[in-house]
């Protein structure tokens, strides 16, 4: 038999989306079972939900009702434990700058996996903050960053260009017309 090729797969997401983090665990956990790669993970701000003309989960009452009830589900179902935090109005713009910042290093793919992962726990399972630089410092180092990283991660997350990266991403996941559960019409 002939080797099967291993597939590549785009996977857009923020670390203020709980389904995006059970895409980023199955993905992760099944990569090897299902032959496939993710291509350094990409990574979009979920305010282009406003490009939609739709509300996130925590700003529509019926969405967020159904939500709850989903994700006890799904987080049940799949391992996953997480737990809607009492406000959903924060903004992961500082995050996700962060986590551009780490997918920009290609030697820190584990990290990027992993800083992601400790930035869902940080929102999903314990309701801390995902916005200001000493949470995702405390982030970073759970995730094995050093301190030096860390810093030198906060400090690129700031400028022009991992700026102009995330937006680029964030236009590349709407020419996919990425369609989250929250963000379809």
């Amino acid at each position: 038999k002939t080797p099967l090729s291993r597939k590549m797969i785009k996977l857009f997401y923020d670390v203020a989306s709980p389904y995006s983090w059970l895409a980023f665990e199955v993905l992760c956990r099944y990569r090897n079972v299902w032959n496939v790669d993710l291509i350094p993970p990409l990574k979009t701000h979920i305010k282009f939900a406003l490009f939609l003309g739709n509300k996130p989960p925590g700003l529509n009452p019926s969405k967020l009702i159904y939500m709850d009830s989903d994700l006890t589900l799904l987080s049940e179902y799949f391992g996953v434990p997480m737990f809607r935090p009492s406000s959903l109005s924060k903004d992961s713009l500082n995050a996700m700058r962060f986590v551009t910042a780490v997918a920009e290093r290609e030697k820190e793919r584990d990290a990027l996996e992993s800083v992601s992962i400790e930035l869902w726990k940080r929102m999903w399972r314990t309701h801390q903050d995902i916005t200001q630089p000493a949470s995702l410092t405390e982030a970073g180092l759970k995730a094995g960053l050093s301190a030096n990283e860390v810093e030198e991660f906060l400090t690129l997350s700031k400028s022009q260009p991992i700026k102009d990266k995330l937006k680029s991403v964030t236009r590349e996941a709407l020419e996919y017309k990425v369609c989250e559960f929250y963000l379809c019409p």
